[in-house]
C-alpha cells in the first residue's frame, strides 16, 4: 500500500490522502497510523481517495473506521481484539463527518456495502464535492 497527500481548499482545510493498492490484512495497520500521522500534524478533515484500490478485505473496513475515529478525536479499537474489533465497528458505528470516501471501485464498494458502512460514511465520485461536504 502506498499513500500520497495533499491539501484541498475549501470551507475548512481538507487533507486528500490517496490510496494504492490493496488494503487488506497485510497493510490495514499503516493506514491506521497514516491517520494518526495526519492527526498529529493537524488534518481534522479527510478525504479518502480509493480510486487505485482494486480490492479491500474486512481488515480494510477496520482501518476506515479506526481512521474516522482517529479524525474525531476518539481512540481507534485496538486491532489486537480481532473479530470483537470488528465488532465494534458495526456495532457502535454512527454517521462521522471527519472522513469522506472518494471513487471507490466496484468490488470495495461491493464490500463497504456488505459491511454495513454506507450509512457511516459518506461516499463520493468528485474531489471538488466532497471536500465541500465538510
Amino acid at each position: 500500500m502506498n499513500f500520497s497527500t495533499n491539501q484541498v481548499s475549501s470551507r475548512v482545510p481538507v487533507t486528500v490522502l490517496t490510496l494504492q493498492g490493496e488494503l487488506d490484512g497485510s497493510n490495514y495497520l499503516d493506514l491506521i497510523a497514516k491517520a494518526r500521522e495526519l492527526y498529529q500534524s493537524g488534518a481534522r478533515y479527510l478525504v479518502l481517495d480509493m480510486s487505485q484500490v482494486p480490492f479491500m478485505s474486512s481488515a480494510g473496513i477496520m482501518a476506515l473506521h479506526s481512521a474516522a475515529l482517529i479524525m474525531q478525536g476518539s481512540q481507534a479499537p485496538d486491532p489486537e481484539q480481532g473479530w470483537s474489533a470488528l465488532h465494534d465497528v458495526t456495532e457502535k458505528s454512527k454517521i462521522q463527518t471527519s472522513v469522506k470516501l472518494l471513487n471507490l471501485q466496484p468490488k470495495v464498494d461491493r464490500t463497504v456495502q456488505l459491511a454495513g458502512m454506507k450509512a457511516f460514511f459518506e461516499i463520493y465520485t468528485d474531489l471538488t464535492t466532497a471536500a465541500a461536504s465538510f
